[in-house]
């Protein structure tokens, strides 16, 4: 690998790195044939290099299960394991905790080989009936815990929990034998093995879960309320938890570990929450990589010859629109608001090159993808014009946006708003600025129901289907947003059980087109992010949906 890298040419490296995994990776099929893979060979020596990587916040939780932020998923993806994993070529489901499976003609009964001879770091085994103990935890999460940790992904998926188990996807998991294990639904669903690839359904030790009191979040860091396991996760993946404390998480390799151990023997993930901080320890060489490099950094980094590999884009950047807020109730005060961006502007300034404007939720490279999706465009004097038939008069909207911050979809919050504000208020908006940390619960507070009318966030997908996009944002109502829609509701539901196929794509297409018409939220850019390693690191595995396990990093001699 070049020891630097132009703009031009790392979007076009990670392009075919896109290409390759998106292009046939929707839903899996009814009954997909059964997939294997023989263990793989331990590494004979003991790994001994340590990788320092800069990330840009600390992980709200190590609890795969309830925290769903890209800090917590890099690092339970080094510790913990699900079923089944990422192909990084093809982006298809791979054998991983589970050596194969089959599915019942149906769709709706699906058998898993687990690996045999697997344990979990506190040497407990790992067999069916602690993959059971798992998916049975998920399912019955009080509603309380829910509450408390709105990063539970389990309902995203499966719709519900087992307080309405009669509209849940899940139906039960049965333990057929030490190393097999069959999981029912309720009713196909095509997405259900590259669902099944989320950090959320990561294997934890039930033994840990128990010790750790898991669902008790009687813990705090910031303003994030975690339990005991929380701070101490236990998988079977190649990495154990060694220590987490104000400055980051430190992991050691898994000496018992069934597969390849790689290279490096401790990983240091420390946080740097400004951009200008990492890229200084990355040049002082305290840090090997780093992710989240923003517009400002890139030249920097090209002209001192670090490396930089970028991702291609498989997020969406938005400006969220809460309609419990009486004035956003109207369609027209929504639709003033998207005359108001000027997308261009915004993309030009803060993303990366080749960066794309967004209107609407499902990135181009999916089925699904409306080509002809309704946008509105950038016109402020239709804004204005819209606003004063809606009857706006001024009223306060508080505008929420985190701070101290990067996040792939959003790398600069405090510029981004800066701009969108002085958007909105060109054209008669009154903008109430509401900066949040993001440590201090900045997720929770937009997510959950409030007084926020506009929000700044972002959806990175972590597998190649529709559903993961629009069916965590739109498929029901929530505090995000305030949306109501039965009818776009209803539709998610079905496309979602749909086999792969035209039907389904163009029913995701219809979906897109509903919800652009009705401007729940306004998607700003698909971003292409970035990440900068030092001339240490040979190879990195890169991917779009994140899954990058660092075993497969390479590291000179």
């Amino acid at each position: 690998m070049p020891s630097s890298i132009t703009r031009r040419t790392a979007i076009k490296t990670g392009a075919v790195l896109l290409g390759m995994s998106l292009t046939s990776c929707t839903g899996e099929a009814a009954a997909p044939p059964p997939s294997t893979a023989p263990a793989a060979t331990p590494t004979a020596s003991s790994p001994t290099a340590t990788f320092n990587f800069g990330t840009a916040a600390p992980p709200l939780g190590l609890d795969p299960a309830l925290a769903n932020d890209i800090e917590s998923q890099r690092v339970t993806r080094q510790i913990l394991e699900g079923l089944v994993g990422v192909n990084q070529t093809t982006g298809e489901p791979t054998p991983l905790l589970a050596t194969e499976w089959t599915a019942s003609p149906d769709g709706r009964s699906y058998t898993f080989t687990l690996r045999s001879g697997v344990k979990f770091h506190d040497g407990s085994p790992f067999n069916a009936a602690a993959v059971c103990s798992n998916f049975e935890r998920w399912f019955n999460f009080p509603a309380a815990l829910r509450q408390q940790a709105p990063g539970s992904s389990f309902k995203e998926v499966f719709k519900e929990h087992s307080d309405e188990a009669g509209l849940s996807v899940f139906k039960a998991c049965t333990a057929l034998s030490s190393l097999l294990v069959r999981i029912d639904l309720t009713e196909r669903f095509t997405g259900f093995l590259q669902a099944l690839t989320l950090p959320a359904f990561a294997i934890s030790s039930p033994k840990a879960l128990a010790a750790g009191r898991a669902d008790v979040l009687s813990e705090k860091r910031g303003s994030q309320a975690l339990s005991a396991y929380a701070t101490h996760p236990v998988g079977t993946g190649p990495y154990r938890f060694a220590s987490w404390d104000s400055t980051g998480v430190t992991l050691l390799s898994n000496k018992d570990y069934w597969g390849d151990r790689g290279q490096i023997g401790t990983i240091n993930f420390i946080t740097y929450n400004h951009p200008q901080t990492r890229l200084q320890a990355l040049i002082d060489g305290k840090i090997d990589g780093y992710d989240a490099v923003t517009v400002g950094n890139f030249d920097e980094l090209v002209k001192r010859g670090m490396q930089i590999i970028q991702r291609d884009p498989f997020s969406v950047m938005y400006l969220g629109m809460n309609q419990a807020v009486p004035v956003l109730e109207d369609l027209k005060v929504r639709q003033a608001v998207e005359l108001a961006i000027d997308k261009d502007t915004l993309i030009r300034r803060f993303f990366i090159d080749n960066t794309a404007q967004a209107s609407q939720f499902v990135p181009p490279k999916l089925s699904g993808f409306n080509n002809n999706a309704p946008a509105l465009g950038y016109d402020p004097a239709k804004a204005e014009e819209l606003l004063a038939e809606a009857g706006y008069k001024g009223q306060p909207l508080k505008f929420y946006y985190p701070t101290n911050v990067t996040r792939p979809y959003l790398p600069t919050p405090e510029k981004v708003y800066a701009e969108i504000s002085r958007q909105l208020t060109a054209v008669g908006f009154n903008i109430r600025p509401v900066p949040v940390d993001w440590a201090d619960g900045y997720l929770q507070k937009v997510q959950s129901p409030g007084d926020h009318a506009f929000h700044l966030l972002g959806w990175n997908g972590f597998y190649s289907d529709a559903d993961n996009f629009l069916g965590p944002l739109f498929g029901e109502k929530n505090g995000e947003f305030g949306y109501q829609d039965p009818q776009v509701f209803s539709k998610i539901d079905r496309a979602r059980s749909l086999p792969d196929g035209k039907e389904r794509t163009e029913q995701y297409q219809t979906i897109n087109a509903q919800i652009a018409e009705t401007v729940p939220a306004v998607p700003i850019a698909f971003p292409i992010s970035a990440l900068a390693l030092s001339d240490r690191v040979v190879s990195y595995p890169v991917s779009p949906v994140l899954n990058e396990v660092f075993t497969k990093v390479q590291l000179k001699p």
